[in-house]
């Protein structure tokens, strides 16, 4: 039997358009995690320990928790969110012409624990001029984007291709995050199904 309705331990808007897309009820909680990597952490490691820690922190009355965490990492580098537009440009030029891999680690509090998956999707950018990297940082929209691009935006003219989850790049992989609620019990097709 399916919850009444999961906790996102996010405000991350992007998130909640997946699950509300998918038609998974969810309450939206603000939860205050320090996002500081660990000394000799791995990035896959650093996204699935926060999205734990995340979980862990949000209050739930019982119900499901679903929390998660993305990381740009280029050259074995993490990219976080830029801390303003010289960082954003830097990062931009980082990724200008190259792949990538977008890392976001999911995990799934219930009664039993907490669970995780990390889903990792390489992206591979075309080159990026100095111009246009400026008008991007100006339309606001990498401003609070890990990497500073957001695929389903305007950042998706930056992409050349992609090999693995969309959903994951958007920073919620929509088949790991299925496959932990179906752990949980938690069965999204028997929802819609009853509805």
């Amino acid at each position: 039997m399916s919850p009444q309705r999961i906790v996102l331990a996010s405000t991350s808007p992007r998130r909640r358009e997946i699950l509300e897309g998918l038609g998974i009820p969810i309450e939206v909680v603000h939860v205050d995690v320090d996002e500081s990597p660990l000394p000799g952490e791995s990035p896959g490691a650093m996204v699935l320990r926060l999205a734990a820690a995340k979980a862990e922190a949000a209050k739930s009355d019982g119900r499901l928790v679903l929390a998660a965490d993305t990381a740009v990492v280029v050259a074995g580098q993490a990219l976080g969110k830029p801390l303003g537009e010289a960082d954003a440009l830097a990062m931009l030029d980082a990724l200008s012409g190259r792949s990538h891999r977008v890392l976001t680690g999911v995990a799934l509090r219930s009664p039993g624990g907490v669970r995780t998956a990390l889903s990792d999707t390489e992206v591979e950018f075309r080159e990026i001029g100095r111009d246009e990297a400026l008008a991007y940082w100006q339309s606001g929209e990498p401003r609070d984007k890990a990497g500073a691009y957001a695929i389903q935006g305007l950042g998706g003219a930056f992409v050349r291709r992609i090999a693995g989850s969309q959903s994951g790049v958007v920073g919620l992989p929509v088949f790991e995050t299925l496959q932990l609620l179906a752990a949980a019990g938690f069965d999204v097709f028997d929802k819609a199904i009853r509805q």
